[in-house]
């Protein structure tokens, strides 16, 4: 007997089955709604701040006399140069605690030793010998939440004899708030530059899709800005310490979906606007 008819059926339940999966399939590639036309929005702002601190960084030191590069510093003018400097530090400090500013706003730094090579004066015949010393040196520093007396605390350290200020830095006690401040004001622009390109196409904003930052706001503390004037009566010269502002900037890109019967189609579906 022929055994093609019992293979029949079977042949017959693979056309079924694959008829009945196809008509399952089916409905799923058409399930998934349509991507909505969307808004991409990029836009940067800053905040210019006043600072409120400042810094000021100076130096005080001491030389032992000049000797011969043959010859080793003395113990003894070791120990006044570093009397002498001791003595100037202690009356730095009282001069600007005069001012009313806190000790713990004073930084006085640790000695620092090292050698210092100078020319000596030339002998008849031309020759010019290298002279070697020893400097003995302190750094300080001191910190103002009040700017307003920033000129008293300058004044003092010249009082003093300092022997080289090195600047006076600007910041802000509260820098997270300034920051903030930039980074909303960028979400606050990006948002107005959506609001106006939808109503202008008459759609509308739906809900954001995605947001990045193109650029987080940095932070940099500024230097002193330094001027001498004369004053109206003729006294004299007046320092006047500008300290100036702080920029800060900030920048975003947000996507919105957009909707209503302007928005543009699926052919067209992205607007994209940059600043």
């Amino acid at each position: 007997m022929s055994s093609t008819p019992a293979r029949l059926p079977r042949f017959r339940y693979g056309i079924l089955s694959g008829a009945l999966l196809a008509l399952l399939s089916t409905p799923l590639a058409f399930a998934a709604p349509p991507t909505p036309p969307s808004l991409s929005v990029q836009a940067q702002s800053w905040v210019e701040v006043e600072p409120d601190q400042a810094t000021l960084t100076a130096r005080l030191w001491e030389n032992t006399p000049a000797v011969s590069s043959l010859e080793d510093t003395d113990s003894q003018a070791l120990g006044e140069a570093r009397e002498r400097l001791e003595n100037r530090a202690s009356e730095l400090i009282e001069a600007i605690e005069a001012l009313g500013i806190e000790r713990r706003a004073i930084n006085a730094g640790s000695l620092n030793v090292y050698p210092d090579h100078v020319p000596a004066p030339r002998s008849e015949n031309g020759d010019q010998e290298m002279m070697q010393r020893t400097r003995l040196e302190r750094p300080f520093s001191v910190e103002l939440t009040n700017l307003d007396q920033l000129g008293d605390v300058l004044n003092a350290l010249i009082g003093v004899g300092v022997n080289a200020l090195d600047g006076v830095q600007f910041d802000l006690q509260d820098r997270d708030a300034a920051t903030d401040e930039a980074l909303v004001k960028a979400l606050e622009k990006a948002r107005h530059k959506a609001n106006l390109m939808a109503s202008t196409l008459e759609a509308e904003l739906g809900h954001v899709q995605r947001i990045e930052e193109t650029q987080s706001p940095i932070f940099q503390p500024r230097m002193m800005a330094m001027r001498a004037e004369s004053d109206a009566a003729g006294n004299g010269a007046q320092s006047d310490y500008s300290p100036g502002t702080i920029r800060i900037d900030a920048g975003v890109n947000i996507e919105w979906t957009l909707k209503g019967p302007d928005a543009p189609d699926h052919q067209d579906r992205d607007v994209a606007a940059q600043e």
